[in-house]
């Protein structure tokens, strides 16, 4: 039987579990309003299903709670981070509002921030740039366990590495595209395999190579104690945006790129290159508001396709899911539920 929770019951039970970890109260908030927003977004795998990791990770040592983004390099336009094995909701917040003050000042700013524990949706570091009016394109690698197969291999050789952009569009809601290169996030896989459902074909290979469609091949050991592995998504397209993203959110900012045998540790460590430019500074808002709106009112003017009721714009789905599971509640699955209580037992809180 699955758990119905308000958001705000949720936000205060994952806080009281992050801070028994070792946060402060106030980091143990952020990293529970960060979770919760993405429960309510509609984005189940980057929620609170990764309490349970995150507990792990700082009893391992991995995730190093009450960290902050340290400056590295200030070249101005360029930014230098590292972000010190903290929460990502923490030190990717931390690292924006640096970037994004000085893209403001300057016209633009890439900004390389390394070393951050998982920083989780990456929508939401994109989200808080466009309410600026502000240009994001964000470019992250995962290291952890590799869990997409390169094009025309068989094993997980990468993590699923997202790519973000956000648009601000003037007087409506953003563009915000936030996707996985994998064909679907690792999490979701998590999330399925603790509901017990199968997912789509062509999604997943098993850990001997071959076409499967049980999601518990990349979240549990298998008989030979190996794992199966996630496809990347648009087969050869999505491959190189993949290697993109590791050799420009891992190689570049100086997190480093997965190049070993997969482990057991818990920490999901992340590395992120993000662009800010501020349309202002460059000299082009007037056109850059009146063109987007105008391309952006072009594509929703096309007739619904069958099984269809609308042309929508990345960010809308997030948009829509966030008004109906307020209001709803967010359901949380028994198999998830029972992780995130064991986790808060491990640290001595109750939920």
């Amino acid at each position: 039987m699955a758990k119905t929770l308000q958001a705000a019951d949720l936000r205060s039970q994952v806080a009281r579990i992050i801070a028994a970890a070792g946060s402060s109260p106030e980091e143990a908030r952020t990293v529970a309003d960060n979770l919760v927003l993405a429960n309510l977004s509609g984005h189940d795998s980057h929620g609170v299903g990764m309490v349970p990791r995150y507990v792990d990770a700082v009893l391992e040592g991995g995730l190093k709670p009450n960290s902050s983004a340290k400056v590295l390099l200030d070249g101005g336009a360029l930014l230098s981070l590292d972000g010190q094995r903290g929460y990502g909701q923490v030190v990717g917040e931390q690292a924006m509002a640096l970037g994004m003050a000085r893209a403001k000042e300057l016209g633009s700013c890439v900004m390389a921030l390394a070393n951050a524990h998982h920083l989780g949706r990456i929508g939401h570091f994109a989200e808080m740039a466009v309410a600026q009016g502000l240009v994001a394109i964000h470019f992250v690698n995962v290291q952890s366990r590799p869990v997409v197969a390169p094009w025309g291999g068989s094993d997980g050789r990468y993590g699923t590495n997202p790519c973000c952009i956000g648009v601000p569009l003037k007087g409506r809601d953003p563009f915000v595209l936030d996707f996985a290169t994998s064909r679907v996030a690792q999490g979701k896989m998590r999330v399925a395999h603790n509901e017990g459902r199968q997912v789509e074909p062509g999604y997943l290979i098993d850990e001997k190579g071959l076409p499967t469609t049980h999601p518990g091949v990349v979240v549990v050991p298998q008989s030979n104690g190996l794992f199966g592995a996630l496809m990347a998504f648009g087969e050869h397209k999505g491959y190189g945006m993949a290697v993109a993203c590791e050799l420009l959110g891992g190689a570049l900012t100086g997190t480093g790129t997965w190049h070993q045998p997969a482990d057991n540790r818990r920490s999901v460590i992340n590395g992120m290159l993000t662009i800010l430019i501020d349309p202002q500074k460059l000299g082009t808002r007037a056109s850059f508001e009146q063109e987007a709106l105008a391309f952006v009112d072009w594509l929703k003017e096309s007739p619904p396709a069958p099984g269809s009721d609308a042309v929508r714009i990345a960010g809308d789905p997030e948009r829509e899911a966030r008004v109906r599971r307020e209001r709803d509640g967010i359901v949380i699955d028994d198999t998830t539920w029972a992780e995130i209580a064991a986790a808060a037992g491990k640290v001595g809180a109750r939920v």
